[in-house]
């Protein structure tokens, strides 16, 4: 075994006594587990977390998991869509290998898993939240899910028992089962793996009555490309996800209103509306109805209107990631309160980013940096060293073999990620580290309308190919274009790179065993 395989598997595992015994030879002493919170949100991006971006909303208790620990300042997915990075977080797998393309394959849990493999060697594990992977969870001891999409208020829960319903909002609801597993419901003599996966905070972007008020007096700047023409990128000009033309007045806005008639609106009106008990009825009505009459009245058209929706459409996701972070404060003072920080690690992510705004969006899918890329933060007990800033290339298929790194368990040689270890022990990355990552998008037909397509992205480059209906390729450079903006592809000066860029997505398309080459030979 090489000296980094072997630190790997015990550095983690206790404090500096057993640091200093591994890999002298000594006999150390018998290491204490190390237990892991995993914290995954819907559709948070990074721009909406003041420890990576402070230009919208502040979110002190996210910051502290990177106060206390890391932040990975280039962490990415394998495939931007909730369902598909489920699966590519549990198996450490591709989307093509765990069979999770799409949001409407169902995931095998007979498969190999990570809880699975935590569970063969003594853990305890816990699923709480938002699951969304179309079959039952396996390898659990304790599980509780949101059906589907779940909802924000009032929410029902699917139980080994059967469904069971629930009076509050989901994120407050989650958290509280959360601690009370934690509390009441574990074997406090085992180490622990929970999974604790939040809505928030996905479509439609349902505030809690606590914080229907916040952020009405504030203007969010609109981005820089806003109102992007997608010149030169023909995929991005057939998407449906622009605030201008598919964000519903009704379902996502919350413009219940007989002169305002939207694909959605009975959707809404007899689905999340329709779920407020009286109480939050009537505090949900108390302030969003003058902004309807306001909206009505005004008769908004052109930039006036689409700027109006973009607002809207902030203030609504900034309110719920409010209560996730209020939420997220509770969870970490309840492990400080225990005394469980020495001994647990902390992760916190999402299941990809999302755009607020940026040529113009909402939702992700795009291999484009809002959302390809997730947030991570890692809370760390004080034996581990590294602080700050990790700016390698990470993925969500390297959290499978982190944790199973964490435990002290062996990763399997089919595993595809890589344990993120070796980056938290040295102030320098880790000879070997990759250079690049892989994507692949499959969803298409589908929602939004978002092409097939798969790429590569290192550090100063981005090569992008829509196929299947379409045959488009595109090139962004980084560094001088980051908001891509402008595709290179087939412009002169540019062939070095491009043939460069292929030959090492060929390499990780083999590499991965990605059949697609196989149709699509490069």
């Amino acid at each position: 075994m090489s000296n980094s395989k072997l630190t790997a598997l015990c550095y983690p595992l206790v404090g500096t006594a057993m640091l200093s015994a591994c890999g002298t030879g000594k006999k150390a002493e018998q290491p204490e587990p190390l237990n892991i919170v995993y914290i995954m949100t819907d559709d948070h991006t990074r721009q909406m977390m003041s420890c990576y971006d402070d230009r919208f909303i502040e979110t002190p208790n996210l910051d502290r998991i990177a106060e206390n620990g890391v932040i990975f300042r280039n962490a990415y997915v394998a495939n931007s869509l909730s369902g598909p990075s489920r699966a590519c977080l549990l198996t450490g797998k591709h989307s093509h290998k765990n069979g999770k393309v799409d949001n409407h394959s169902v995931f095998d849990g007979n498969q190999q898993t990570v809880q699975q493999l935590l569970k063969q060697h003594g853990y305890q594990t816990a699923m709480i939240g938002k699951w969304h992977l179309d079959s039952d969870p396996t390898h659990f001891d304790h599980w509780e899910i949101l059906p589907g999409q779940g909802s924000y208020y009032n929410p029902d829960f699917m139980t080994p028992e059967g469904r069971v319903h629930y009076k509050g909002y989901v994120t407050n609801i989650i958290t509280d089962m959360g601690v009370n597993w934690l509390e009441n419901q574990r074997d406090k003599e085992k180490p622990f793996a929970l999974f604790l996966h939040h809505k928030v905070a996905h479509r439609n972007w349902m505030a809690d009555t606590a914080h229907l008020a916040l952020y009405e007096d504030k203007t969010f700047a609109l981005p820089d490309n806003f109102y992007d023409d997608y010149e030169g990128r023909a995929a991005a000009s057939k998407q449906e996800m622009s605030i201008e033309k598919d964000m519903d007045l009704t379902n996502d806005l919350k413009i219940l209103h007989p002169d305002v008639q939207t694909r959605l609106a009975k959707a809404y009106e007899l689905g999340e509306y329709a779920r407020l008990d009286p109480l939050q009825k009537a505090a949900w009505d108390k302030h969003h109805q003058p902004i309807i009459d306001e909206f009505v009245a005004a008769g908004l058209q052109g930039e006036e209107l689409v700027e109006w929706k973009y607002q809207r459409y902030m203030r609504d996701y900034a309110k719920t990631i409010r209560s996730l972070d209020e939420n997220i404060g509770r969870l970490l003072n309840y492990l400080e309160e225990n005394d469980m920080m020495e001994n647990t690690v902390v992760i916190y992510t999402s299941d990809q980013g999302f755009y607020m705004g940026e040529h113009g969006w909402f939702d992700k899918r795009f291999m484009y940096e809002e959302s390809f890329s997730t947030p991570l933060v890692m809370r760390l007990p004080s034996s581990f060293k590294k602080r700050g800033e990790i700016k390698e290339l990470v993925q969500n298929i390297d959290f499978a073999p982190t944790m199973l790194a964490l435990a002290g368990v062996e990763i399997p040689a089919d595993i595809q990620g890589a344990s993120l270890l070796p980056l938290l022990e040295s102030a320098k990355a880790p000879t070997g580290w990759r250079k690049s990552l892989y994507y692949h998008y499959h969803e298409y037909p589908g929602e939004h309308a978002v092409r097939r397509h798969y790429g590569i992205r290192t550090e100063r480059y981005k090569l992008i190919h829509f196929y299947d209906d379409i045959d488009e390729w595109e090139l962004f450079d980084l560094q001088t274009d980051p908001m891509e903006m402008d595709n290179l592809y087939g412009k002169p000066g540019n062939e070095s790179i491009v043939n460069e860029l292929k030959a090492e997505l060929k390499r990780l398309q083999i590499q991965y065993e990605d059949p697609v080459l196989e149709k699509y030979p490069l």
